[in-house]
């Protein structure tokens, strides 16, 4: 294997540069975060967009903006609306970090989020690449950016075959991005925003043309200068581990109703997902299930009517989850407080905050009392 280029000559990076930022001038899609350079928003859609499909992210940004205009008005809600927010997207120790970092802005630094990078750096939750996203987007810094959508593209035009998530490989790939974003800095004025407009042609790319599989290499600005391209290596570069068996879970999910309500608990603190909501849940085996059974050694009672409503499947990371859902009429022996157990009308639910799979049991539970 032949060596791989750890860096951009001047030239290169020069024309490299200057065609992302006519490319992404003619091509960039238009999204609510792009039209406003307020650090604040710029925070939010970053943390909303890491590991989530745009399309998704565009809905939860408007009502998150609605709800939470300003950083103000993050740091002062309750933990819980921020969940409820947050609720659907995953990932749910973004959110807390979200809340905790604006509550340390608004305690540290005046209630204005830092653009330095150095500062950003050390709030909950903001990494290399939020930082340098915020930094080089709100006001024009030379801070690079390094995501999945940037190794894509970085990896291909250099060619390199190896592994990117090593720690020699990854600060090669931080300092090639560093390169042009200065390059973009030193080529243009100021008011351009080109620091944060040749960064957003780099994720850009890589979202829509430079893609994982079957990149669109005829659409690309920089086909003409792509080593991945020229080698006939875009389906090798960039390489990807080989992934391991997703875990199978099984399931049991009750939707306890007794007098028009249903049980809930909000998980407390040091739990998976806590300070979200969840209906009475209970990992089982493969295979035929007794759910009458089931309630009366969990829960200690024996239910006036059990119904099976469905199957609800759902992913996280590396686990497949098959949760099965049942409607149980009878009241158990629970003692329901605020900090565990609530017995709450269905209209309440929607107000809470339920993680993904939950929020997919109350759309079944919906279907059923509307049908």
């Amino acid at each position: 294997m032949a060596p791989r280029p750890t860096t951009f000559s001047k030239r290169r990076a020069s024309l490299i540069t200057t065609r992302l930022l006519a490319w992404y001038a003619l091509h960039a899609r238009d999204l609510p975060w792009r039209k406003t350079r307020d650090p604040y928003a710029i925070w939010i859609s970053e943390m909303m967009l890491q590991q989530t499909q745009v399309q998704t992210v565009i809905a939860y940004y408007e009502r998150w903006m609605r709800e939470l205009p300003t950083l103000a008005s993050l740091a002062g809600a309750p933990l819980g609306k921020v969940l409820q927010l947050w609720a659907g997207l995953g990932y749910y120790s973004r959110a807390r970090n979200l809340h905790r970092a604006a509550q340390i802005i608004a305690d540290k630094h005046q209630g204005r989020l830092p653009t330095d990078h150095g500062l950003l750096l050390g709030l909950p939750g903001i990494g290399r690449y939020s930082a340098g996203a915020i930094c080089s987007i709100a006001s024009n810094q030379p801070t690079p950016v390094l995501d999945g959508n940037v190794v894509r593209v970085l990896t291909r035009l250099q060619g390199i075959r190896e592994d990117p998530k090593p720690a020699p490989v990854r600060e090669s790939l931080w300092a090639m991005a560093e390169l042009l974003v200065r390059q973009a800095s030193s080529a243009s004025s100021a008011a351009s925003h080109a620091c944060g407009a040749l960064n957003q042609s780099l994720m850009e790319l890589g979202a829509t043309v430079c893609i994982p599989a079957n990149p669109n290499c005829a659409e690309c600005p920089l086909r003409a200068c792509c080593q991945a391209r020229r080698q006939g290596l875009t389906s090798q570069i960039p390489y990807r581990t080989p992934s391991q068996p997703a875990q199978r879970m099984h399931l049991a999910c009750f939707l306890m109703e007794s007098q028009n309500r249903f049980l809930v608990r909000q998980k407390g603190p040091g739990e998976f997902n806590a300070g979200l909501w969840e209906f009475p849940t209970l990992e089982i085996k493969t295979g035929a299930v007794n759910p009458a059974e089931l309630v009366r050694a969990h829960f200690g009672f024996l239910p006036d009517q059990v119904e099976k409503l469905g199957l609800v499947r759902h992913r996280i990371t590396c686990h497949q989850i098959a949760i099965q859902i049942f409607r149980v009429q009878g009241e158990p022996p629970i003692q329901a407080s605020a900090a565990t157990w609530q017995w709450l009308v269905f209209p309440q639910l929607a107000g809470l905050a339920f993680s993904g799979a939950h929020r997919k049991i109350l759309a079944l539970l919906e279907g059923q009392k509307s049908g």
